[in-house]
């Protein structure tokens, strides 16, 4: 078998609402032998991945894809399951999937839910190369399998202290965004209203007070000072130094890196001059400045406040072994290694214990070795600090802490500055005040960790995670999403888009907006290119100034990656007709229909569906609508719109030449088609039906109709507003429209355009690139003839195909239209609009259906230039 495309699909997509794994599988020699004629293959692949039991597949029952594997299925079928399942057995609840026939014999679109993307596409290797050796009869190593899994997983998930932050805004409906794949840095929300983190420091983590918690010397003088008791040490840079300073402060002391974290290089109860060479050099490695100070006889105890408010603590205690009189320390210690419970970092609720060098001196404190025979009952700790990261183990202690604990716990929060803060506290007990026992501070931390509240090893775990929430997003009905318009269609994306975009800006928001051209932020373009697809829903969606997202969709994203957000507000579908056929599997109308109402699928509960009622696909594929629907039209009588409206439902329609929106027994004017530039006086009828699309969408967002009004009478089809879309401009007498008509529907709707445009001749220059069908390019080539007394066709991207293969097609379709029409093959762009100007004259009308629009305007500009509004009557 043979992976020909394997990705992940990031939101709502073609084949699921779900996040999918899309992978395109050629299983070759395998067309020819399914399932039913490899024998013991049902026992066999039981026996390997018993838990497949429980998939009902199609049959609806457990068991029911095992018999669908006894009948008889193909391979790509069984490499769906087997990658599902094996996300399951390393520990991610997925279950859906489905494999589809392609249009080549033998190919298949096999497609399966994920949550980790990583580990997703790497179950779908395994799957394949596991599937493979099942019908092959090969050897299987499921062990190995599950390790190298395990391995992705572990190199790509969230820590635990992230990871309950992450899901705490999942249960709010708070979105999520990695920002780095390696590392804890996570975007809540979406725009104005998101919040980042990055492990557990957030975006108002006080930067002095996490300088102060990573100094450990500043932190105990700024306690101290408070009244908080601390140990009494001393800041030294050399050896003598910390002998005099623990001769000073008096046997034993402490040692620690005067920076550092998770107890690497602390040393405790030093007794002598000896062992505290020995723990200066061990510290001194982490940084070289140590801190000597007093040590604190007590319980290693963590209390955890966030925002203020002690929400957890636990009392920690170093790793260790208990003797039973008869193994070895090193018996013990590789004993409690094998409970399940420990793992690698932070894998398993409890780490690894490693011996070390620390550990050798406490050992050689008690004069033991590792042969040496612990007696039963007797504890020997290995570690001298409590830290989970190093093998310890906690105990939940938060309903026993003293009140007075507590309020020093919240007090010390203020005085740090820090939003979260993990204090490190030894003390007796936590039941008591500090002033009535041994106890001290004797550090404090900054994007403290929370696995010993979540999961102690020793009672009631804490969800800490949604008080972190709670505080960034204080209000419990927001969810930090903002706005989102998704507009999809075949034609007229582009204008819609920066149509809606500029009516929300005129009222007053600010708008992150991505089309076929650019992406801009609050009229600002910050990138040029073809931004119609997840990536630049995933910038717009990251702006921290963005109020409302508008966002073209078109179907090669849809395709390729998915939406890349998991619901919008509002969906709009312009029209469906007949573009890029036969890519991604998409080769006929129904299919495309399917594809674009994946906008009005993914609008959330509330939102709105605004559909164009004039298409009868469009009107078909209202049965994957969500949310509320507004139709808008140029037919206000079709029977469709009239049942809406006496449903009480809300069009977008024209009437006496105006645009009105209807409600029931409600008509309000909106505005006069003329006063709408971009409509050239209503000439321009596929811009008044953009304009009605923009119009209902706006109205769906809250714009009130004057809104609306302002928006539609100031936005123009100039190269500054809508560049490439309807410019109409006048060179030299001459007048030059430029647009990106790039299908026989969008031509056909331009071509009422240019007819209206009196003109001496009328000369195009049109190309289209190569990933078209053949027919498609012969009849665009047959439609630019019937515009045109003159067309030089040149040669784009061929994609594909031979250079000069597409402009033939084109070409030849241009010549089969009865007529006039001269037809010139130029290859080059740059050429042929060169051509195109050096014949035209004044009087003529040029039509540039070309991609280098800013070169052409630059080109246009040593002419006598100037915008040409006049047939709009602007």
């Amino acid at each position: 078998m043979n992976i020909l495309e394997h990705r992940a699909l990031r939101g709502p997509n073609y084949y699921s609402r779900y996040l999918t794994i899309f992978m395109r599988l050629d299983i070759g020699e395998l067309e020819a032998r399914p399932s039913d004629t490899v024998p013991g293959i049902v026992e066999r692949i039981s026996g390997l991945l018993p838990t497949l039991q429980e998939h009902r597949c199609s049959i609806g029952r457990p068991g029911g894809f095992l018999e669908r594997v006894a009948r008889g299925t193909w391979a790509g079928h069984i490499v769906e399951h087997v990658a599902i399942e094996l996300q399951n057995l390393i520990g991610f609840s997925v279950g859906y999937g489905k494999t589809v026939d392609s249009y080549e014999t033998g190919i298949y679109n096999v497609v399966y839910r994920y949550r980790d993307e990583a580990c997703g596409l790497a179950a779908g290797v395994e799957a394949v190369a596991l599937v493979e050796r099942l019908f092959d009869g090969g050897d299987i190593d499921m062990p190995a399998i599950i390790a190298r899994l395990k391995a992705v997983r572990d190199a790509h998930m969230l820590g635990p202290s992230t990871a309950s932050i992450v899901a705490a805004a999942e249960r709010r409906d708070i979105p999520y965004t990695r920002l780095s794949e390696d590392s804890s840095y996570i975007q809540l929300g979406h725009g104005h209203r998101q919040q980042r983190i990055q492990a557990t420091v957030t975006g108002r983590t006080d930067l002095i007070g996490h300088s102060i918690a990573g100094d450990k010397d500043w932190t105990k003088q700024v306690l101290g000072d408070a009244g908080i008791p601390v140990p009494y040490g001393k800041v030294c840079g050399s050896l003598d130094e910390a002998r005099d300073a623990a001769r000073l402060i008096g046997y034993p002391v402490a040692v620690k890196p005067l920076i550092g974290n998770h107890g690497r290089g602390v040393s405790t109860d030093i007794q002598n001059d000896a062992e505290l060479q020995e723990a200066f050099s061990i510290a001194s490695r982490r940084n070289p400045s140590v801190i000597v100070e007093q040590f604190i006889k007590g319980e290693d105890h963590r209390l955890l406040v966030i925002d203020g408010k002690l929400v957890a603590a636990a009392r920690r205690r170093p790793a260790h072994v208990i003797g039973d009189g008869s193994a070895t320390l090193q018996m013990l210690v590789d004993r409690e290694n094998q409970d399940p419970r420990r793992g690698v970092g932070h894998e398993n609720l409890l780490t690894q214990i490693e011996l070390d060098e620390q550990t050798e001196r406490l050992l050689g404190q008690r004069d033991l070795t590792l042969q040496s025979v612990i007696p039963k009952d007797q504890i020997v700790y290995l570690k001298p600090t409590a830290n989970l990261s190093t093998g310890g183990t906690a105990t939940d202690v938060t309903d026993d802490v003293h009140p007075e604990v507590r309020y020093v716990a919240e007090r010390i929060s203020r005085l740090i500055g820090l939003d979260i803060i993990g204090i490190d506290l030894l003390a007796e007990t936590l039941t008591r005040p500090l002033e009535e026992q041994s106890a001290a501070v004797v550090e404090v931390n900054a994007g403290p960790g929370f696995r010993m509240h979540l999961s102690p090893t020793h009672g009631k775990g804490r969800e800490v995670g949604h008080h972190v929430i709670d505080m960034l997003f204080p209000d419990s009905d927001d969810t930090g999403r903002i706005p989102i318009v998704a507009v999809t269609g075949t034609n007229g994306k582009t204008t819609t888009v920066r149509l809606l975009s500029h009516l929300v800006r005129q009222a007053g928001r600010n708008v992150g907006m991505a089309c076929t051209g650019a992406i801009e932020i609050d009229n600002h373009v910050i990138l040029r290119g073809d931004y119609s697809g997840p990536q630049a829903a995933a910038i717009v969606l990251r702006e921290p100034t963005v109020e409302y997202a508008v966002l073209e969709v078109a179907r090669g994203g849809i395709m390729r990656r998915g939406l890349g957000f998991d619901e919008c507000d509002v969906g709009v579908l312009l029209n469906i007709a007949s573009d890029h056929l036969g890519e991604h599997d998409i080769h006929t109308l129904d299919e495309l229909a399917r594809c674009k109402t994946v906008v009005i699928d993914a609008v959330r509960p509330g939102g709105t569906a605004v559909l164009n009622a004039d298409d009868p696909r469009v009107l078909e594929g209202r049965r994957w609508a969500r949310g509320d629907v507004i139709f808008f039209t140029l037919d206000p009588d079709s029977p469709a719109v009239r049942e809406h409206v006496a449903a009480h439902g809300v069009v977008f329609t024209v009437h006496h030449e105006r645009l009105v929106m209807r409600q029931g027994q409600v008509e309000a004017e909106v505005i006069p088609i003329v006063d709408v530039p971009i409509t050239f006086e209503g000439y321009a009828r596929f811009n008044v039906a953009n304009a009605l699309a923009a119009s209902a969408a706006a109205y769906a967002l809250g714009l009130s109709i004057a809104d609306i009004q302002m928006g539609l009478q100031t936005f123009h089809p100039t190269t500054g507003q809508n560049p490439g879309r309807t410019n109409l401009i006048e060179v030299d007498g001459m007048q030059v429209l430029i647009d990106y008509g790039h299908n026989v529907p969008a031509l056909e709707a331009l071509g009422e355009l240019v007819s209206r445009i009196p003109a001496k001749r009328r000369i195009g220059v049109a190309s289209a690139p190569g990933n078209r069908r053949d027919e498609d390019l012969f009849a665009l080539g047959a439609q630019l003839a019937r515009m045109h007394d003159r067309v030089f066709i040149y040669e784009t991207d061929p994609r594909g195909r031979a250079v000069g293969e597409a402009v033939a097609l084109l070409r030849d379709g241009a010549e089969s239209v009865p007529g006039d029409c001269q037809v010139a093959v130029v290859m080059q762009e740059d050429q042929a609009v060169g051509r195109a100007l050096d014949e035209a004259d004044e009087g003529d009308l040029l039509v540039l259906l070309i991609d280098d629009i800013d070169g052409a305007i630059e080109r246009l500009k040593g002419r006598r230039f100037s915008t040409s509004l006049a047939s709009s009557g602007s």
